[in-house]
């Protein structure tokens, strides 16, 4: 009976098993209809993308709408497109290459385009474009006129207004600042023009090129020229500061003469011997300035030297005495002497007394007072000593017994010498600023002086 029972179970199992591997199928199986999983980065292969003949359509399609890119010949072959033909210029090839790659599908663009180099070809387009901007300005024409109009009546406002020299001269401290602010209106009026013209016509872009390279070429004339910037700077600010009148006396630097006028660009000095002196305004403003004038009471002194064994208590007493009988010497402030040295081979007495420069010429006064002192103490008994070394010989006979002769001095000097002051270098002056041969004078005498 086993042996029967074997091969029936094997048959049974031989007639089940395909319908139940069919039944399982589907579910281990992939499905027909789903499209298999790409890879990341792999060019898709799905007909209705990569259709070349679409493509192709499509790109010829767009090129037959733009009159240069109508030459070119397409052809389209598993996504990569080759171009074809010959083009006006260079831009025309790199348009159609760059419309061609922005298609979806297409995996690479091979651009064989060429330029035609035909004379009448690129003529055309030259002639043609020349042509094109002759016709605009004739039509741009009117505009232009308009601007150009604006830009003139805008300036010419500007030259009127800073044309009104009483009223900026009544509004400047002085001439140099008037002239200043004219010159300033003048600038921002016409650069204003300029603005509203090209506003006009609608070209702004070309006025921020011409800014911008006029402030590059600005800043290298700024290097170029700082000299003469300083130069002009200072002038101003010594018409501000006003540091000196014209005739007065100073010393700028090692410099010293009479003013004459400041300039704007340099100050005008006479100098004691009759020269005219220009210093640049950039070396006046930065020197020190030591104004003889402005303050009328000035001081003189001069050293008198002593010998060592001499009294020089009472060689100060003559010296003073003398000095206080001068009619030119200010009774206040005193006259005064000091012993400023007794180290040496002589003591030095140093006298000192003052004098009005509106009534007595500074030079003069001191040489008087000088030499009146001089003949005092020469007279009693106090000659000036000669620096260095005294040899003393002393003789036994009978001349050396006798008394020396008295040396010879000079007259005394009278209290009321003439020490008037000096006009030649003042008439000098004023006859300069009179004729105004150096320019407008920046000095104003209504201004207080720094």
């Amino acid at each position: 009976m086993r042996p029967v029972i074997r091969p029936l179970l094997a048959l049974l199992l031989v007639s089940v098993a395909p319908p139940l591997l069919a039944q399982s199928s589907p579910s281990v199986l992939p499905s027909a209809s789903a499209p298999p999983a790409q890879p990341s980065g792999e060019i898709a292969t799905d007909e209705a993308v990569n259709d070349d003949a679409k493509v192709a359509q499509r790109i010829r399609t767009i090129f037959a709408e733009i009159p240069a890119l109508q030459p070119v010949t397409v052809r389209v072959s598993a996504g990569v497109v080759t171009l074809t033909g010959t083009v006006a210029d260079q831009a025309a090839i790199d348009q159609a290459a760059s419309i061609a790659g922005r298609l979806s599908g297409v995996v690479t663009v091979q651009n064989r385009l060429e330029r035609n180099l035909q004379v009448e070809r690129n003529l055309s387009p030259a002639v043609s474009g020349v042509t094109d901007r002759i016709v605009g300005l004739w039509r741009a024409l009117p505009l232009i006129g308009v601007a150009l109009l604006v830009a003139v009546l805008v300036g010419f406002a500007g030259y009127a207004l800073a044309g009104r020299k009483r009223l900026w001269a009544r509004v400047a401290p002085n001439p140099f600042l008037a002239e200043l602010i004219e010159t300033a209106i003048r600038f921002v009026f016409v650069v204003g023009g300029i603005v509203l013209a090209l506003e006009i016509l609608g070209a702004t872009a070309l006025l921020g090129a011409v800014l911008g390279g006029a402030g590059v070429i600005g800043i290298a004339l700024g290097f170029a020229v700082r000299d003469s910037i300083d130069n002009y700077v200072s002038s101003l600010m010594l018409s501000v500061r006003q540091p000196f009148r014209a005739n007065d006396s100073v010393r700028i630097d090692n410099h010293e003469g009479t003013v004459v006028r400041l300039t704007s660009r340099a100050t005008i000095l006479i100098t004691g011997d009759g020269n005219h002196l220009r210093i640049p305004n950039s070396t006046v403003f930065k020197a020190v300035i030591l104004n003889f004038t402005a303050n009328p009471q000035r001081k003189f002194t001069f050293d008198y030297p002593l010998a060592q064994d001499a009294d020089p208590c009472h060689a100060r007493g003559v010296g003073l005495d003398v000095l206080r009988k001068l009619d030119f010497v200010l009774a206040k402030p005193e006259p005064g002497a000091e012993l400023v040295d007794i180290a040496g081979a002589t003591q030095v007495l140093r006298f000192g007394a003052w004098v009005d420069q509106r009534h007595s010429d500074f030079g003069k006064a001191r040489t008087n007072a000088m030499e009146a002192v001089r003949h005092a103490l020469r007279e009693g008994g106090f000659p000036a000593a000669l620096p260095g070394s005294r040899v003393r010989l002393e003789r036994k006979d009978e001349d050396a017994l006798s008394p020396a002769a008295p040396a010879p001095g000079a007259a005394p000097v009278s209290a009321s010498a003439d020490v008037a002051p000096e006009s030649h270098i003042t008439q000098m002056a004023e006859r300069e600023r009179a004729g105004k041969k150096d320019g407008q004078d920046l000095l104003d005498t209504s201004r207080p002086v720094e």
